[in-house]
């Protein structure tokens, strides 16, 4: 009898030690999943869930699976911090999120204490890298990159005429307007406004009548699509029509449909259109088979499952450190939107933005096109 019960003890825990072995890498996937930022929180989940799909079908990486966890955000600080510790709770080990500047920095002090990695497909606020944590990386660029290139766009086609710096007071806005005002005003430009409106706030009549009163012939704005489209449209309602610019926080086709027709002719940097990779043809292929258009984050979000399943890979090990210092060595990876290498920091060596317009597509839909293509 003892004998059986020893042989039933050896059997329980090798099976629990095969089902260790052969246990997925869970990857958490966190961003505004509801919500009126609910569009990017869509492309965050949907290309992460694609890559993961497709690297299961090709057998995994170093014999395991991986799966994935979703944790909605809300675009809310202190809901990312629940999101972060819930994935602590469930065994994360990887994290691909979260969209917003102001929640990815809270939830990567949660990430470092507890060796979880993150990687942001859209996070672009210099902070979340420049605070010396080893376990952040980004697949996006950073609003000192994307800002130099909007201010110098500024001056050299605006020169001379009146611009009105406007943000929404969050790490991510108030940071991109910041950059693009200081690019700016080093090269000899002084902005005639500079001032912030809340998240959420929906009547721009004040801030209008103000910059019409200015004569303002350009509003550079820091924020997301929500507040731009709004303010396009009410400053066109009130026949003021001046030329208007943002970041990579409008990259989504709801900002035409808030705006309606005014968004024609709006500016604004993002990284160079994934979907034309050659190595992204075949995924953007099975996304609009699916019903789906990968705009914008979509694409970031694929390859940074990709970085993770790289960096486990190369490094032999599914445990974040181990992975973190593979990817901080610099070697190059192929993914969807790219090669990408890292540097010290979590940021990519290689990413340069681009300008780009909303203007029709060949169906009559208002949408973004690299200026000049």
């Amino acid at each position: 009898m003892k004998k059986h019960l020893l042989s039933s003890a050896a059997l329980v825990a090798g099976l629990l030690l095969s089902g260790t072995a052969f246990a997925d890498i869970k990857i958490g996937v966190m961003g505004p999943l509801t919500g009126p930022n609910a569009a990017f929180g869509a492309q965050l989940q949907k290309g992460a869930e694609q890559a993961v799909a497709d690297i299961n079908a090709a057998g995994g990486i170093n014999g395991e699976k991986l799966s994935l966890e979703l944790g909605d955000d809300v675009s809310d600080p202190k809901q990312g911090v629940s999101v972060a510790n819930k994935f602590v709770g469930e065994g994360v080990t990887f994290v691909v999120g979260a969209f917003n500047s102001g929640v990815s920095i809270p939830a990567s002090d949660v990430f470092a204490e507890n060796n979880i990695l993150e990687v942001t497909p859209a996070s672009t606020n210099p902070k979340f890298t420049d605070r010396g944590l080893t376990n952040v990386f980004r697949t996006c660029g950073r609003d000192d990159q994307q800002g130099a290139v909007a201010g110098k766009y500024i001056a050299e086609n605006f020169k001379g005429k009146k611009v009105a710096i406007i943000h929404d007071k969050t790490p991510y806005g108030q940071g991109l307007a910041d950059e693009t005002k200081k690019a700016m005003n080093a090269a000899g430009d002084k902005e005639v406004m500079y001032e912030g409106v809340n998240v959420g706030d929906k009547d721009f009549s004040a801030l209008i009548s103000k910059m019409k009163a200015e004569k303002v012939d350009l509003i550079y704005w820091g924020g997301l699509h929500t507040e731009a489209g709004l303010i396009v449209r009410q400053s066109a309602d009130t026949s003021f029509k001046p030329a208007f610019m943002s970041g990579d926080g409008i990259t989504s086709d709801e900002f035409a449909t808030i705006g309606g027709p005014a968004v024609e002719g709006t500016l604004m940097t993002f990284g160079p259109d994934a979907t034309k990779n050659p190595a992204a043809a075949n995924v953007v292929k099975t996304f609009r088979d699916a019903g789906f258009n990968p705009e914008a984050y979509t694409l970031y979000s694929y390859a940074a499952v990709q970085v993770i399943a790289d960096g486990i890979k190369n490094a032999g090990s599914a445990d974040p450190q181990k992975v973190a210092e593979v990817l901080h060595a610099g070697k190059s990876i192929e993914t969807v939107i790219g090669p990408i290498a890292y540097d010290e920091k979590g940021d990519r060596k290689d990413l340069d933005y681009v300008m780009y317009v909303w203007k029709p597509n060949a169906d009559g839909k208002i949408t973004y096109a690299e200026l000049g293509k």
